[in-house]
């Protein structure tokens, strides 16, 4: 058996941005035309007026400021409410490849290893562009590794479910490499038109180089352990599984097509959930709260962040001991720990511990232990 180690991560972050000043004027205007359209309905008692968002309300809600997109024009249109991102041709790299491709090559180049030396790569992300060829193999030829990839979808734990994977096949021996990479296309599954979720997602893309420990060239992350688990719940759903929506021809209006929440009971049966799963894989590890240096935390919500910091630690984290990255990136599914990490990590002495844990949808929720290297 072979020590895995995270050698290498990279963040690819769109060039445009909407916040929350510039999407609250959109989506107000959208209400108006709305309940102006919907007068009459309104009057008779069919149909309920809809209230205006404020940036006070999105802090307040989600500690969210400002996030990233592919297309902000769309976003901003009020009689669109959702981005442009017309269909690639068949000879067109894709959008999640493209991004993804970004991200991998700063990973690689962070841990200082040819592309060509990869084993594999596992696309692991919530929301995927096609059904098949795998983005994982579109990525895999775009970067020229020989070896194999596949795609995997655990939601917002997507990132931590492949790190698992990646390494326990590093561990095994069958490959000495493999790239984990997160896009994320948030923009295209969020209802901009709902008031409670509209400022939720951003977009982004994020990658991690695993390889054997004994191979590294650079500052690396022993991964000590790795845990991940699974409970099904419908209190977050999205029953369309692809980027449908174009400037020519929209998808089907059904608002179960994009993302949708019971937020109450996900923030009630969730963060238990997430809290006891870490507790159990510390305790399994030997690992006390004090020995934590740092919690890179799936970037959902603040108030969660806080809940599970406070919980795992005993106490009010210290500054920079969980990183939030929400207030300019929002929720960016399982590439949100990811970016807490490549952010937050280079500061880290070595023999230092730290845990990144991500939840969501599934329910899921994924930790993974790592140790800076001596």
């Amino acid at each position: 058996m072979f020590q895995a180690a995270i050698t290498g991560s990279g963040v690819f972050t769109p060039d445009q941005s909407i916040s929350n000043d510039e999407l609250v004027v959109a989506f107000n205007a959208y209400a108006d035309i709305w309940n102006l359209e919907n007068a009459a309905a309104i009057e008779a008692g069919d149909a309920s007026v809809l209230a205006h968002s404020s940036s006070e309300f999105i802090v307040a809600a989600s500690g969210i400021e400002s996030r990233f997109v592919l297309d902000k024009s769309g976003v901003l249109d009020p009689t669109a409410m959702h981005p442009w991102l017309p269909e690639r041709h068949m000879d067109e790299p894709g959008f999640m490849a493209e991004m993804g491709v970004d991200a991998c090559r700063k990973a690689l180049d962070m841990s200082g290893v040819d592309a060509a030396d990869v084993g594999a790569v596992i696309c692991a992300a919530s929301n995927h562009e096609r059904a098949y060829p795998a983005i994982a193999i579109e990525i895999q030829d775009m970067l020229g590794i020989q070896g194999f990839g596949f795609d995997m979808n655990v939601a917002c734990s997507s990132a931590t479910f492949g790190i698992q994977a990646a390494a326990d096949m590093v561990r095994s021996g069958s490959i000495k490499r493999a790239l984990v990479v997160n896009p994320e296309i948030c923009s295209a599954h969020l209802e901009w038109r709902d008031r409670d979720c509209h400022f939720i997602f951003g977009d982004v893309a994020t990658a991690v180089l695993i390889e054997r420990a004994d191979l590294a060239a650079g500052p690396h992350f022993l991964i000590k352990s790795s845990r991940c688990a699974t409970q099904f719940s419908n209190n977050i759903r999205n029953n369309s599984g692809f980027l449908r929506r174009t400037r020519d021809g929209h998808m089907d209006d059904r608002r179960d097509m994009l993302f949708m929440q019971n937020g109450r009971k996900v923030f009630k049966e969730v963060l238990p959930l997430v809290s006891r799963h870490i507790a159990q894989h510390m305790e399994e590890e030997g690992v006390q709260a004090g020995d934590l240096k740092r919690l890179w935390l799936h970037q959902a919500n603040k108030t969660m962040n806080d809940y599970i910091g406070k919980k795992v630690l005993g106490r009010v984290p210290e500054p920079g001991e969980q990183p939030n990255i929400l207030q300019d990136y929002a929720n960016t599914s399982s590439a949100g720990s990811i970016i807490a990490f490549a952010k937050y990590s280079e500061d880290l002495k070595a023999g230092d511990t730290g845990l990144i844990c991500s939840f969501g949808a599934g329910y899921s929720v994924g930790s993974v232990i790592l140790a800076k290297a001596e």
